[in-house]
């Protein structure tokens, strides 16, 4: 047990070194060449870099070394080694990389891979349960000391970069950094969240014992009956609820439609379904 627990610790760290390295990559060779300052201490370093010619890799020290230590002091130890890794390792990365070729002179194609880089990087380090530290400790100092939701004190940060980024390279560029943060935030969620979405079904019938019957010979997925009552009717009215792969969505809306073509169907994602038969991780 001690052996696993020290292989899974290990391989957070992974994640996190690993992580940093493709988001100082996506950076040098999509962002920074491009002039795409699509938030974070990243996008802080770019306009230094254009604006006065500063080396990234030095503005981002200078900037998340002491928001991890503000963050450590104002915020407690949540963040730990990991953390802190990741906000030394990703400059580090920058530094290294700093004399690659652009892979693209397109400004458009930077901010969409780049942002996908970036998301990807991000991604693979909040599997190993840390981050980058930068602009996100801020914000987190920001949501303590003034309750405003951490959603929009992100929202904030990244948009005066956005919006300093239009005042030093021009508007279009600007808006090129809004695509890259959507990018970005698009590419977390599916690496965290996974490629195989699912749905969840709420099934209201009158024969629930034979859906749920089918359901379990059919299609192999488990049934939960929920107690309902109609509001027009005041009539007691089970509720099947069942979550399925996207692939045998289609075989479950046949089931039901053959068994009862007058059955309530509602249908929604389902962004994460953790148990047996599902992601487990």
């Amino acid at each position: 047990m001690n052996n696993m627990s020290f292989w899974n610790k290990a391989m957070e760290y992974v994640y996190v070194l690993v992580g940093s390295a493709i988001v100082a990559i996506a950076f040098n060779v999509f962002l920074l060449p491009n002039q795409i300052a699509s938030g974070g201490v990243s996008g802080i370093s770019t306009i230094m870099y254009a604006k006065f010619g500063l080396e990234p890799a030095f503005v981002q020290w200078s900037l998340n070394i002491p928001l991890f230590i503000a963050g450590f002091i104002l915020l407690g130890t949540q963040f730990g080694v990991k953390t802190l890794a990741g906000t030394i390792f990703f400059p580090f990365v920058v530094f290294l990389t700093n004399d690659w070729d652009p892979w693209t002179s397109d400004a458009l194609l930077g901010a969409i891979f780049g942002g996908m880089g970036v998301g990807l990087g991000l991604g693979i380090v909040f599997k190993g349960k840390a981050s980058t530290g930068g602009t996100d400790l801020a914000a987190q100092i920001l949501h303590k000391y003034t309750h405003i939701s951490l959603g929009k004190c992100v929202a904030a940060i990244d948009g005066l970069i956005v919006l300093a980024a239009c005042l030093v390279f021009d508007i279009e560029k600007g808006l090129y950094a809004l695509i890259g943060l959507y990018a970005t935030g698009k590419t977390i969620d599916l690496i965290q969240m996974g490629f195989d979405h699912t749905k969840m079904t709420l099934i209201i019938t009158n024969k629930e014992e034979e859906i749920r019957k089918a359901i379990f010979e059919h299609i192999d997925r488990g049934v939960t009956e929920l107690s309902g009552k109609g509001g027009y009717t005041d009539s007691d009215k089970p509720v099947l609820l069942c979550v399925v792969n996207n692939s045998q969505f289609t075989k479950l809306k046949q089931l039901v439609k053959s068994i009862d073509p007058h059955a309530f169907v509602v249908v929604t994602d389902a962004s994460e379904v953790l148990g047996k038969g599902f992601n487990n991780a």
